[in-house]
C-alpha cells in the first residue's frame, strides 16, 4: 500500500489525510412535465438545467461520486432500462418536477431511491410512505430548500460506499457473522491474526514512528501525565502499522481485539492511533467490536463525524448518561477541523501504555447508535453537560462526558439491549457510540435506503 508515502513530511507538517472512500455512481432522473401541478405552462427542460447548475455547484463536496443519467421523463418506462442496465450504480436521485410523472414505478426500479420534491410539484409524495411499508428502499425529501439535495447525495453515497466497504478484525474471528454483515449492511470483514499485526508492527521504521509521535501526539498535547516517550513511540508504530496493514488490504475500518487478545507489552494499546485514524476519517476500534464499527463507518461516510465509542453508566439525578472510555477522536466535528484539548495518559484499567483524555465540547448536542443484530440500530440524542477534564471522576476511563439525554433516563436503563436478539457479549449489551450533532432525520432516511430498523432508546 502506498499510504505511506511521503510519511515524514506528513509526520512534520501534521496534514490531515482524507478517508480513502469508495467511488460511487449515482443515477439522477427528473421527473414530471407540464399539468394541472405545478401548472400547465410549466417548463420542464429550464427547470432541469435550473437544478443541474445547482446540483453542479454541490459537487465539489462529494469527490468520490459520479453522477450518471440524467433523463428528462415523464413515464418510468423510460428510464427503466437504463436504471436496469447499470449495475454500477449505487441509487437514483429522483427530483420530481411535476403531477405528469410516474413516481411509483422509478420507486420499483430495484434500487435505493432518493424522491427530492418540491412544494406543488404534485401529489405523489402521498405514496412513498406506502411504498416504505412495502419495504421499498425509498426516502422522500419534500422541501422547497435546495440544499438538502446534498443530504440527498451523501445518503446515496453512504449506501454504494457501505456496500464497497472493508474491515479487518484483528486477533479475532468474525466467522459466520461476516457474511451477515456483508449480506445486510454491506462491507466485507477480514480476519487479521495477532502474528500479522505483530510483523506489521515490527516492520515501522523507529524513526517514522518517533517523527508521527513527536507531531500528532507529544507536541500537541496540553499534558503528558504518565507515559514515558518510549511508550508514545511504540503506540505510534502501532497507527502505523494499524495503517499499513488497511492500506495493503484496501480496507477503511479496523477493530482490533485489545483486551487481552494482543501482547501489550510488544504492541503497546492501539488507543491513540485509534483516534489518529478516527481523526483522518477513517475508522479504528476498540475491543473487536464490529456493531460500533459499522456504526462508525455509517456516520463517517453520511455526516463527516468520527465515533466516541463509549462504556455508558447512568446518573439518573441528572436524566444523564455518562460516556466514558479510554480512545476518543480529537477532532470530534470531523477530519481537517481543529482539535479538541488532550492530555496523553495511561490506560485506566491497568494504568499501562498510552491513551488520551479529551476535553469535548460541554453544550454540544449528540447522537448516541450503534448497530445491533446487524438489522436495527438503537438510538437516542442528548447535550454534553459535563466534558472538561476538571469534571471527570478518577474512576473508570480517561475521556467522561455527561449527556443529559432527550428523554428519559431512567426509561433508557431499565430497557438497556432490550431490543438485542443475539449476538449478546459485554461489548454488544454494553458500547454505544457519541457523534457531535442530532443526526434523526438523517438516520431514519438512511434506515429507508438500507432495510435498517431505527429503535429509540428513550
Amino acid at each position: 500500500g502506498g499510504w505511506l508515502m511521503g510519511a515524514s513530511s506528513f509526520a512534520t507538517s501534521e496534514a490531515v489525510a482524507s478517508l480513502s472512500a469508495p467511488k460511487v455512481k449515482i443515477y439522477t432522473v427528473y421527473l414530471g412535465g407540464a399539468g394541472a401541478w405545478p401548472k400547465p405552462e410549466f417548463d420542464a427542460a429550464a427547470e432541469k438545467a435550473k437544478f443541474e447548475k445547482f446540483i453542479a455547484k454541490l459537487m465539489p463536496k462529494f469527490p468520490e461520486v459520479e453522477l450518471v443519467g440524467g433523463d428528462l421523463v415523464v413515464s418510468a418506462k423510460e428510464a427503466l432500462p437504463k436504471i436496469a442496465a447499470r449495475d454500477d450504480v449505487a441509487g437514483v436521485l429522483c427530483i420530481h418536477l411535476g403531477i405528469r410523472g410516474d413516481l411509483a414505478g422509478i420507486v420499483n426500479c430495484g434500487k435505493p431511491v432518493v424522491v427530492f420534491s418540491q412544494p406543488y410539484s404534485g401529489h405523489q409524495w402521498m405514496y412513498v410512505s406506502q411504498a416504505q411499508r412495502k419495504g421499498k428502499r425509498v426516502a422522500l425529501m419534500a422541501t422547497r430548500d435546495w440544499r438538502e439535495l446534498a443530504t440527498a447525495i451523501a445518503l446515496l453515497k453512504t449506501v454504494g460506499q457501505m456496500r464497497q466497504s472493508k474491515i479487518l478484525l484483528a486477533s479475532a474471528k468474525a466467522g459466520a457473522r461476516a457474511r451477515d454483515i456483508r449480506e445486510r449492511i454491506g462491507p466485507e470483514v477480514v480476519d487479521v491474526t495477532t502474528e500479522q499485526l505483530i510483523a506489521a508492527h515490527k516492520a515501522v521504521d523507529e524513526k517514522l514512528a518517533t517523527e508521527f509521535a513527536r507531531s500528532l501526539f507529544i507536541k500537541p498535547a496540553r499534558k503528558i501525565v504518565e507515559p514515558s516517550k518510549a511508550e508514545i513511540i511504540k503506540s505510534a508504530k502501532m497507527y502505523l502499522a494499524m495503517k499499513q496493514l488497511m492500506a495493503d488490504a484496501k480496507a477503511q475500518a479496523i477493530a482490533v481485539n485489545c483486551l487481552g487478545g494482543i501482547p501489550i507489552q510488544i504492541l503497546g494499546y492501539p488507543c491513540l492511533g485509534f483516534a489518529q485514524l478516527c481523526d483522518e476519517g477513517f475508522v479504528g476500534a476498540c475491543e473487536a467490536d464490529l456493531d460500533s464499527t459499522l456504526t462508525m463507518l455509517l456516520f463517517a461516510y453520511a455526516f463527516g463525524k468520527p465515533g466516541f465509542i463509549t462504556d455508558p453508566l447512568f446518573d439518573t439525578s441528572k436524566n444523564a448518561v455518562i460516556h466514558a472510555h479510554c480512545v476518543s477522536p480529537t477532532r470530534m466535528n470531523g477530519p481537517g477541523t481543529p482539535r479538541a484539548p488532550f492530555n496523553i495518559r495511561t490506560h485506566r484499567d491497568d494504568n499501562r501504555g498510552a491513551s488520551l483524555e479529551v476535553a469535548m465540547r460541554v453544550g454540544q448536542p449528540i447522537t448516541c447508535a450503534k448497530f445491533i443484530d446487524d438489522e436495527a440500530m438503537l438510538f437516542s440524542t442528548g447535550r454534553i453537560i459535563e466534558g472538561k477534564p476538571r469534571q471527570f471522576d478518577d474512576r473508570g476511563c480517561r475521556t467522561q462526558i455527561t449527556t443529559a439525554v432527550n428523554g428519559n433516563a431512567q426509561k433508557m436503563m431499565d430497557n438497556w439491549s432490550a431490543d438485542m436478539k443475539k449476538y449478546r457479549d459485554i461489548r454488544t449489551l454494553l458500547h454505544r457510540v457519541v457523534f457531535y450533532g442530532d443526526h434523526t432525520r438523517s438516520v431514519h432516511q438512511l434506515a429507508s435506503l438500507m432495510g435498517f430498523k431505527v429503535m429509540p432508546e428513550c
